[in-house]
């Protein structure tokens, strides 16, 4: 399975929604990154996605956008093939 990393707030119901979608393909562990603990963290997410929501989530080395993003892909049959790779 490859490294996941999401990018939330704490008071983020997508986040949440993501995190338990992800946790429902198997995914056990990823790396969380809080943007709202520190501003630096957050400017660096935005320099990276172009985005400024969240969450926004990487599946290995490729951006999947955000909790809409990743529902598609899975509702697409392509999540799974992303995660395992």
């Amino acid at each position: 399975m490859k490294k996941v990393t999401i990018y939330t707030k704490e008071t983020c119901p997508y986040c949440v929604m993501a995190k338990n979608l992800l946790k429902q393909k198997g995914v056990s562990e990823f790396e969380e990154i809080r943007i709202d603990l520190d501003p630096e963290v957050r400017q660096k997410m935005i320099d990276m996605t172009g985005r400024m929501t969240v969450p926004q989530i990487y599946i290995g080395d490729t951006h999947v956008g955000g909790f809409d993003d990743l529902s598609a892909l899975n509702k697409g049959g392509k999540l799974d093939e992303l995660l395992v790779g």
